[in-house]
């Protein structure tokens, strides 16, 4: 296919374009900055900017939509939620314009609550939890998925959104020994993550898959960030917050059944494995 990967020089989106290329797809990476990567197809676009998102997208047989304020706090709450939510709409507006086969999106597990100075209403979490945004940066992806259920339903486009956990590039792993010491550092998204190469499989699952419709599923490692067993971390942290089943060791609390039965993901990295977390 050819597909257009916007933010695909950021942290997950170079990722989702190797393993796209990898796979033998024709790639274009719209962005602002180019990733410097050789012989690929890259053109600079302002995704504020309905006109050039129409231009881009001209011909693609599918969108993986990447590009945003990446996280809270980085830039004013007003220009996070104006950026993220307005170039939002005009990719999926332009991929209506052009008919495209398929939209794969980055939602952000940050709609499922974080950073949980409240406690969630249950764990693991899953995609049945009412979505809790509490930044500007969490309303925005969440407008993109009522976006997405509003284009879909519109135009019979598949859309599938992707509730992505905290990002981790291989280099990242060195500072998980740091975390062990105290449960309260990472509770803020109940010690998930996600390998960056899991998140680009799961963006290829969903880019070829036949799903129907608007769908949203929780894109996360199979584990936590931590050495310890989940039931003792929500023990010690949240112990009021009620578990949905006996759970299994060091899985994840961000249930990602789902995605398995949605794509067939099924992650492949962890942190345990990686030389670099080794401390």
């Amino acid at each position: 296919m050819r597909i257009v990967v916007t933010g695909g020089t950021g942290k997950g989106g170079r990722w989702v374009v190797r393993d796209l290329r990898e796979h033998g797809h024709e790639v274009i990476d719209a962005d602002l900055v180019p990733d410097g990567a050789p012989n690929y197809e890259f053109i600079q676009t302002d995704l504020t900017d309905l006109g050039q998102v129409h231009d881009v997208v001209a011909g693609a047989d599918a969108i993986v939509h990447f590009a945003a304020i990446p996280a809270p706090g980085l830039r004013p709450e007003g220009d996070t939620f104006r950026i993220n939510t307005i170039s939002t709409w005009n990719v999926f507006h332009a991929a209506s314009s052009a008919g495209v086969d398929r939209v794969v999106w980055a939602s952000s597990e940050t709609v499922l609550g974080l950073p949980f100075d409240r406690p969630p209403d249950f764990a693991p979490i899953d995609e049945s939890i009412t979505p809790r945004p509490d930044s500007s940066y969490a309303l925005s992806k969440l407008v993109g998925e009522t976006l997405a259920a509003q284009v879909s339903r519109r135009t019979a486009i598949p859309f599938v959104g992707l509730r992505i956990s905290n990002i981790m590039e291989p280099a990242d792993y060195a500072r998980f020994p740091s975390w062990q010491g105290d449960a309260r550092i990472r509770k803020w998204n109940l010690w998930g993550y996600v390998d960056a190469r899991d998140v680009a499989t799961a963006a290829r699952l969903a880019v070829e898959g036949s799903t129907t419709g608007a769908e949203v599923c929780i894109v996360a490692a199979a584990d936590t960030a931590m050495r310890r067993d989940s039931a003792d971390l929500m023990a010690e942290v949240f112990p009021t917050v009620p578990l949905r089943r006996t759970l299994a060791g060091r899985e994840t609390l961000l249930a990602i059944g789902h995605a398995a039965e949605l794509l067939g993901y099924r992650p492949a990295h962890s942190w345990l494995d990686a030389p670099e977390a080794a401390g």
